[in-house]
């Protein structure tokens, strides 16, 4: 819990260490995310970004470590919980339609063996026109362009209607309309108390975005809001000499606009 704050962290992470092959992924990570915030995580390729997030949502083993959220253990709060990943896991080729996709959503509130009923698909319809894809509930996931499957799984987790969502790099490959969607949906999110994790590459648009950052490299560099914690001092010891590329990059486009 922060200083001066008498609200629980809505996600905490205590002495996390993930390993593959016995090589360390994450060490040693401590974290206190606040609540009703939008977060976003940032580091180098090979950081350990995603890792962190399948790692609270024990999609990958741990070597070490707690999670709670909301302050309970994570099992107890599975169903408070929704996960965007990278479009690049999921099997596109799997013969389902865009309705069913975001009727999946439902299925954390639904008794053991229980069919969606008439209130679960309107409330999947209503998650489509959000995001403006309400005129392919039909087609084929697969018949669709990169960007609009990104906002079919974006549709499928607010229909969840969870408390926390994590999201692993969804404005990855995604058209400028696209992007301006999730920014809006993600606003939105926050609007309505939800608490938004987000693995994030474009550091141009850290400020803009988000209220929150995780700077991360195998370990935690720096956490805290944006104003304060997304520093120069604080990307370098994140970046290390990577850093000067992403400066002559940074330029370049400045440059250009």
């Amino acid at each position: 819990m922060r200083e001066g704050s008498h609200e629980a962290p809505a996600i905490e992470v205590r002495d996390l260490t993930v390993a593959y092959h016995r090589k360390p992924v994450l060490w040693d990570v401590d974290l206190s995310l606040p609540a009703q915030q939008l977060i976003a995580v940032v580091g180098p390729n090979g950081a350990g970004k995603s890792t962190l997030l399948k790692a609270i949502l024990r999609l990958v083993p741990r070597a070490s470590g707690a999670v709670r959220i909301l302050g309970k253990p994570y099992r107890a709060q599975r169903r408070r919980v929704a996960y965007v990943p990278q479009r690049e896991s999921v099997d596109w080729d799997f013969p389902v339609t865009v309705f069913d996709v975001v009727l999946m959503g439902r299925y954390a509130h639904l008794k053991w063996l229980r069919r969606p009923g008439r209130r679960d698909r309107e409330i999947a319809r209503q998650c489509l026109e959000q995001v403006e894809m309400e005129r392919y509930a039909e087609r084929q996931i697969r018949q669709l362009s990169g960007g609009q499957q990104q906002r079919v799984f974006l549709a499928r987790a607010l229909a969840q209607d969870a408390a926390v969502y994590f999201m692993d790099e969804p404005f990855a490959g995604v058209d400028a309309a696209t992007e301006r969607a999730i920014v809006t949906l993600l606003r939105s999110l926050k609007e309505h108390g939800k608490t938004v994790v987000v693995v994030h590459h474009t550091l141009q648009t850290v400020r803009d975005y988000f209220d929150e950052v995780v700077l991360l490299n195998q370990r935690v560099i720096a956490t805290g809001p944006v104003a304060t914690t997304f520093t120069d001092d604080n990307l370098r010891r994140t970046y290390g000499g990577r850093m000067t590329l992403l400066d002559k990059a940074a330029q370049a486009l400045s440059d250009t606009t």
